[in-house]
Protein backbone atom coordinates (compact mmCIF):
# COMPACT_ATOMS: atom_id res chain seq x y z
CA UNK A 1 0.00 0.00 0.00
CA UNK A 2 2.96 1.96 1.01
CA UNK A 3 4.65 1.58 -2.17
CA UNK A 4 1.55 2.06 -4.42
CA UNK A 5 0.85 5.39 -2.47
CA UNK A 6 4.31 6.52 -3.29
CA UNK A 7 3.47 6.17 -7.24
CA UNK A 8 0.47 7.75 -7.08
CA UNK A 9 1.75 11.01 -5.34
CA UNK A 10 5.00 10.75 -7.46
CA UNK A 11 4.21 9.90 -11.48
CA UNK A 12 8.27 10.30 -11.89
CA UNK A 13 8.52 6.79 -9.44
CA UNK A 14 6.58 4.62 -12.04
CA UNK A 15 9.28 3.73 -14.37
CA UNK A 16 11.38 2.34 -11.43
CA UNK A 17 11.13 -1.47 -10.41
CA UNK A 18 9.32 -1.78 -7.01
CA UNK A 19 12.63 -3.22 -5.18
CA UNK A 20 14.24 0.49 -6.03
CA UNK A 21 11.43 2.59 -4.05
CA UNK A 22 12.30 4.33 -1.38
CA UNK A 23 11.41 2.43 1.76
CA UNK A 24 10.88 5.41 4.26
CA UNK A 25 8.95 8.56 3.40
CA UNK A 26 9.72 10.15 0.08
CA UNK A 27 9.65 13.63 2.09
CA UNK A 28 12.47 12.69 4.60
CA UNK A 29 15.21 11.44 2.11
CA UNK A 30 16.46 14.53 0.96
CA UNK A 31 16.43 15.88 4.46
CA UNK A 32 17.01 13.87 6.85
CA UNK A 33 20.11 11.85 5.57
CA UNK A 34 22.28 15.22 4.69
CA UNK A 35 25.65 15.10 6.63
CA UNK A 36 25.71 18.77 6.13
CA UNK A 37 22.08 20.79 6.42
CA UNK A 38 21.16 24.32 5.98
CA UNK A 39 21.30 26.09 9.82
CA UNK A 40 18.06 26.03 10.63
CA UNK A 41 17.16 29.19 11.55
CA UNK A 42 15.17 30.17 14.57
CA UNK A 43 12.81 33.53 15.72
CA UNK A 44 13.72 35.93 17.98
CA UNK A 45 10.68 34.65 20.07
CA UNK A 46 11.73 30.74 20.14
CA UNK A 47 15.44 31.43 20.47
CA UNK A 48 17.11 31.05 23.92
CA UNK A 49 20.09 33.94 22.99
CA UNK A 50 18.53 37.81 24.10
CA UNK A 51 17.54 39.72 20.81
CA UNK A 52 20.53 42.59 20.57
CA UNK A 53 19.55 45.65 18.38
CA UNK A 54 21.76 46.29 15.84
CA UNK A 55 25.29 48.28 16.74
CA UNK A 56 25.83 51.42 15.57
CA UNK A 57 28.82 54.13 15.48
CA UNK A 58 26.43 56.05 17.37
CA UNK A 59 25.90 52.93 20.13
CA UNK A 60 29.30 52.75 20.85
CA UNK A 61 29.76 56.58 20.79
CA UNK A 62 27.74 56.40 23.52
CA UNK A 63 29.72 53.39 25.47
CA UNK A 64 32.72 55.32 25.22
CA UNK A 65 30.72 58.46 27.22
CA UNK A 66 28.83 55.79 29.48
CA UNK A 67 33.05 54.30 30.04
CA UNK A 68 31.58 51.12 28.85
CA UNK A 69 34.45 49.14 27.22
CA UNK A 70 33.90 47.98 23.40
CA UNK A 71 34.68 44.24 22.77
CA UNK A 72 36.28 44.27 19.32
CA UNK A 73 37.35 40.33 17.83
CA UNK A 74 38.49 39.51 14.23
CA UNK A 75 36.22 36.80 12.34
CA UNK A 76 37.51 35.57 9.07
CA UNK A 77 34.60 33.24 8.14
CA UNK A 78 30.78 32.11 8.70
CA UNK A 79 31.64 29.96 11.82
CA UNK A 80 33.37 33.19 13.28
CA UNK A 81 31.22 35.91 12.25
CA UNK A 82 28.62 33.73 13.91
CA UNK A 83 29.98 33.52 17.23
CA UNK A 84 30.81 37.19 17.25
CA UNK A 85 27.10 37.41 16.74
CA UNK A 86 25.75 35.29 19.07
CA UNK A 87 28.10 36.05 22.02
CA UNK A 88 28.30 40.03 22.41
CA UNK A 89 30.71 40.76 20.44
CA UNK A 90 30.11 45.04 19.51
CA UNK A 91 32.63 45.11 16.16
CA UNK A 92 33.51 42.43 14.10
CA UNK A 93 37.10 42.81 12.54
CA UNK A 94 37.68 41.33 9.04
CA UNK A 95 41.57 41.72 9.54
CA UNK A 96 43.83 41.70 7.16
CA UNK A 97 45.44 38.89 9.67
CA UNK A 98 43.44 36.65 7.72
CA UNK A 99 46.37 36.31 5.11
CA UNK A 100 48.68 34.51 7.91
CA UNK A 101 45.99 32.49 9.97
CA UNK A 102 44.03 31.49 7.36
CA UNK A 103 45.64 31.76 4.26
CA UNK A 104 49.04 30.63 5.62
CA UNK A 105 50.83 33.71 4.09
CA UNK A 106 53.90 34.84 5.73
CA UNK A 107 52.00 38.57 6.56
CA UNK A 108 49.62 40.71 5.34
CA UNK A 109 51.28 42.65 2.75
CA UNK A 110 50.38 39.76 0.25
CA UNK A 111 46.84 39.95 0.85
CA UNK A 112 44.83 40.99 -2.19
CA UNK A 113 41.53 43.05 -2.69
CA UNK A 114 39.91 40.44 -4.18
CA UNK A 115 40.45 37.52 -1.31
CA UNK A 116 39.72 39.91 1.64
CA UNK A 117 36.02 40.76 -0.49
CA UNK A 118 35.87 36.87 0.03
CA UNK A 119 36.07 36.52 3.73
CA UNK A 120 33.93 39.56 3.83
CA UNK A 121 31.23 38.25 2.32
CA UNK A 122 30.97 34.47 4.62
CA UNK A 123 31.80 37.13 7.50
CA UNK A 124 28.63 39.32 7.12
CA UNK A 125 26.60 36.23 6.14
CA UNK A 126 27.21 35.40 9.67
CA UNK A 127 27.66 38.42 11.53
CA UNK A 128 24.69 41.07 11.58
CA UNK A 129 24.19 42.88 14.95
CA UNK A 130 28.04 43.66 15.47
CA UNK A 131 29.25 46.65 13.27
CA UNK A 132 31.43 45.17 10.59
CA UNK A 133 34.71 46.07 9.83
CA UNK A 134 37.30 45.29 7.27
CA UNK A 135 40.98 46.40 6.71
CA UNK A 136 41.78 47.92 3.47
CA UNK A 137 44.27 45.56 2.21
CA UNK A 138 48.00 46.69 1.79
CA UNK A 139 48.12 48.58 -1.60
CA UNK A 140 44.96 48.97 -2.09
CA UNK A 141 45.00 53.08 -0.06
CA UNK A 142 48.25 54.02 -0.69
CA UNK A 143 48.62 55.65 -3.91
CA UNK A 144 46.05 58.01 -3.53
CA UNK A 145 42.50 58.55 -2.42
CA UNK A 146 40.64 58.01 -5.78
CA UNK A 147 42.13 54.55 -5.40
CA UNK A 148 41.24 54.22 -1.92
CA UNK A 149 37.82 55.62 -2.20
CA UNK A 150 37.35 52.78 -5.56
CA UNK A 151 38.51 49.71 -2.81
CA UNK A 152 36.75 50.85 0.12
CA UNK A 153 33.37 51.31 -2.35
CA UNK A 154 34.14 47.65 -3.63
CA UNK A 155 34.41 46.34 0.21
CA UNK A 156 31.23 48.44 1.24
CA UNK A 157 29.26 46.94 -1.87
CA UNK A 158 30.40 43.68 -2.93
CA UNK A 159 31.63 42.64 0.28
CA UNK A 160 29.34 44.28 2.68
CA UNK A 161 31.25 46.10 5.20
CA UNK A 162 29.79 48.86 6.74
CA UNK A 163 33.43 50.59 8.01
CA UNK A 164 36.98 49.72 6.54
CA UNK A 165 40.22 50.11 8.67
CA UNK A 166 43.09 52.12 7.25
CA UNK A 167 46.94 51.82 9.11
CA UNK A 168 48.89 55.08 8.70
CA UNK A 169 49.51 58.24 9.85
CA UNK A 170 49.80 61.62 8.59
CA UNK A 171 50.32 60.64 5.14
CA UNK A 172 46.62 58.87 5.05
CA UNK A 173 44.93 62.32 6.01
CA UNK A 174 43.84 63.33 2.82
CA UNK A 175 42.19 59.59 2.37
CA UNK A 176 40.45 59.37 5.47
CA UNK A 177 39.25 63.12 4.68
CA UNK A 178 37.65 61.75 1.26
CA UNK A 179 36.38 58.55 2.38
CA UNK A 180 34.20 59.99 5.33
CA UNK A 181 33.15 63.31 2.81
CA UNK A 182 31.84 60.44 0.51
CA UNK A 183 30.54 58.66 3.88
CA UNK A 184 32.42 55.43 4.20
CA UNK A 185 33.20 54.88 7.81
CA UNK A 186 37.03 55.22 9.07
CA UNK A 187 38.41 53.33 11.35
CA UNK A 188 41.99 54.78 12.01
CA UNK A 189 45.78 52.63 13.24
CA UNK A 190 48.31 53.63 14.37
CA UNK A 191 51.57 52.64 16.71
CA UNK A 192 52.88 49.19 15.82
CA UNK A 193 51.19 49.13 11.69
CA UNK A 194 51.79 45.33 10.64
CA UNK A 195 51.69 46.25 6.94
CA UNK A 196 54.62 48.04 7.57
CA UNK A 197 56.73 45.86 9.72
CA UNK A 198 59.47 45.24 6.86
CA UNK A 199 60.28 49.55 7.35
CA UNK A 200 59.65 49.30 11.02
CA UNK A 201 62.45 46.40 11.50
CA UNK A 202 59.74 43.90 12.28
CA UNK A 203 57.07 44.15 15.11
CA UNK A 204 57.81 45.82 17.77
CA UNK A 205 56.11 48.14 20.38
CA UNK A 206 55.85 51.92 19.30
CA UNK A 207 56.09 55.07 20.89
CA UNK A 208 58.57 53.77 23.62
CA UNK A 209 60.28 57.17 23.62
CA UNK A 210 58.95 61.28 24.30
CA UNK A 211 59.85 61.57 20.64
CA UNK A 212 57.88 58.89 18.83
CA UNK A 213 55.11 59.11 21.31
CA UNK A 214 54.60 62.48 20.15
CA UNK A 215 54.65 61.52 16.53
CA UNK A 216 51.98 58.63 17.69
CA UNK A 217 49.97 61.50 19.54
CA UNK A 218 50.66 63.69 16.20
CA UNK A 219 48.91 61.18 13.83
CA UNK A 220 46.32 60.18 16.17
CA UNK A 221 44.64 64.02 16.41
CA UNK A 222 45.41 64.51 12.66
CA UNK A 223 43.37 61.66 11.62
CA UNK A 224 40.63 62.60 14.12
CA UNK A 225 40.44 65.68 12.94
CA UNK A 226 40.21 63.97 9.20
CA UNK A 227 37.23 61.79 9.81
CA UNK A 228 37.78 58.99 11.95
CA UNK A 229 35.16 57.67 13.96
CA UNK A 230 37.63 55.08 16.19
CA UNK A 231 41.53 54.55 16.54
CA UNK A 232 43.43 51.12 16.78
CA UNK A 233 45.98 51.84 18.73
CA UNK A 234 48.51 48.71 18.33
CA UNK A 235 51.92 48.06 20.95
CA UNK A 236 52.60 51.11 22.57
CA UNK A 237 52.89 52.50 25.98
CA UNK A 238 49.71 51.51 28.20
CA UNK A 239 50.42 55.12 29.92
CA UNK A 240 50.26 56.46 25.69
CA UNK A 241 47.52 54.73 24.79
CA UNK A 242 45.35 56.35 27.85
CA UNK A 243 46.40 59.34 27.16
CA UNK A 244 45.32 59.44 23.75
CA UNK A 245 41.90 58.11 24.64
CA UNK A 246 41.52 61.20 27.10
CA UNK A 247 43.35 63.65 24.20
CA UNK A 248 40.72 62.44 21.59
CA UNK A 249 37.38 64.68 21.55
CA UNK A 250 35.06 62.35 19.30
CA UNK A 251 37.03 59.38 18.02
CA UNK A 252 36.87 55.92 20.35
CA UNK A 253 40.20 54.18 20.62
CA UNK A 254 40.76 49.83 20.76
CA UNK A 255 43.39 48.74 21.94
CA UNK A 256 45.45 45.82 21.10
CA UNK A 257 48.74 45.98 23.56
CA UNK A 258 48.06 49.35 24.65
CA UNK A 259 47.02 48.76 27.94
CA UNK A 260 43.08 49.16 29.91
CA UNK A 261 42.99 52.62 29.69
CA UNK A 262 41.70 52.44 26.36
CA UNK A 263 37.51 52.83 25.55
CA UNK A 264 37.61 48.90 24.42
CA UNK A 265 40.10 45.90 23.05
CA UNK A 266 40.71 44.02 19.83
CA UNK A 267 42.36 40.57 20.06
CA UNK A 268 42.64 38.30 16.63
CA UNK A 269 40.16 35.18 16.51
CA UNK A 270 43.12 32.34 16.51
CA UNK A 271 44.79 34.28 19.76
CA UNK A 272 42.42 34.30 21.37
CA UNK A 273 41.11 30.84 20.74
CA UNK A 274 44.58 29.11 20.89
CA UNK A 275 45.02 28.60 17.67
CA UNK A 276 47.73 30.09 16.11
CA UNK A 277 50.89 28.19 16.27
CA UNK A 278 53.19 30.87 15.60
CA UNK A 279 54.58 33.61 17.48
CA UNK A 280 52.40 34.79 20.34
CA UNK A 281 52.68 38.61 21.24
CA UNK A 282 52.88 39.86 25.04
CA UNK A 283 49.72 41.19 24.77
CA UNK A 284 47.71 38.10 24.00
CA UNK A 285 45.63 36.06 26.32
CA UNK A 286 44.13 32.77 25.39
CA UNK A 287 41.16 32.49 26.75
CA UNK A 288 40.06 28.69 25.08
CA UNK A 289 42.27 25.95 24.54
CA UNK A 290 40.73 25.12 20.82
CA UNK A 291 43.80 23.63 19.92
CA UNK A 292 44.01 20.97 22.33
CA UNK A 293 40.67 20.40 21.94
CA UNK A 294 41.32 19.85 17.65
CA UNK A 295 44.34 17.51 18.48
CA UNK A 296 42.31 15.60 20.78
CA UNK A 297 39.35 15.34 17.96
CA UNK A 298 41.65 14.49 15.43
CA UNK A 299 43.43 12.09 16.83
CA UNK A 300 40.66 10.08 18.30
CA UNK A 301 38.50 9.92 15.33
CA UNK A 302 41.79 8.69 12.86
CA UNK A 303 42.51 6.07 16.21
CA UNK A 304 38.47 4.86 15.63
CA UNK A 305 38.92 4.40 12.29
CA UNK A 306 41.69 2.30 12.68
CA UNK A 307 40.22 0.25 15.16
CA UNK A 308 37.40 0.04 12.83
CA UNK A 309 35.20 1.06 16.10
CA UNK A 310 33.65 4.01 14.21
CA UNK A 311 31.26 3.59 12.71
CA UNK A 312 29.25 1.59 15.84
CA UNK A 313 26.44 -0.35 14.02
CA UNK A 314 24.36 3.01 15.56
CA UNK A 315 25.93 5.53 13.29
CA UNK A 316 24.94 3.11 10.34
CA UNK A 317 21.99 2.59 8.31
CA UNK A 318 19.75 -0.80 8.05
CA UNK A 319 17.97 -2.43 5.38
CA UNK A 320 14.41 -4.87 5.79
CA UNK A 321 15.75 -8.25 5.97
CA UNK A 322 13.61 -9.20 3.38
CA UNK A 323 14.93 -6.45 1.01
CA UNK A 324 18.18 -7.45 1.68
CA UNK A 325 17.58 -11.14 0.40
CA UNK A 326 15.81 -10.09 -2.50
CA UNK A 327 18.69 -7.63 -3.55
CA UNK A 328 21.36 -10.57 -3.27
CA UNK A 329 19.09 -12.71 -5.16
CA UNK A 330 19.29 -9.68 -8.14
CA UNK A 331 22.56 -8.96 -7.33
CA UNK A 332 23.28 -12.86 -8.03
CA UNK A 333 21.96 -12.65 -11.51
CA UNK A 334 23.71 -9.56 -12.75
CA UNK A 335 27.01 -11.53 -11.81
CA UNK A 336 25.58 -14.52 -13.94
CA UNK A 337 24.87 -11.46 -16.59
CA UNK A 338 21.32 -11.66 -16.44
CA UNK A 339 19.85 -8.52 -16.57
Amino acid sequence: MLRAAKRAQHPHLKALPEFLLPVHPYRSCSRRWMSVRPEERQSTAHSDAPSRKKVTIQQLQQMRAAGKPIAMLTAYDYPTARACEAHGVDITLVGDSLAQVCLGYDDTTRLTLDEMLHHIRAVARGSRTPLLVADMPFGTYHTGPEDAIRNAVRMVREGGAEAVKIEGGLEVVETVQRLTRIGIPVVAHVGLMPQRHVMLSGFRAQGRDAASAVDVLRCALALEDAGAFAMVLEAIPHALGTYITKRLQRAFTIGIGAGAGTDGQVLVWDDMVGTWHGHQAKFVRRFADVKGEVEKGVKGYVEAVRERTFPASSESYGMPKEEWERFEQLAERLQNGHR
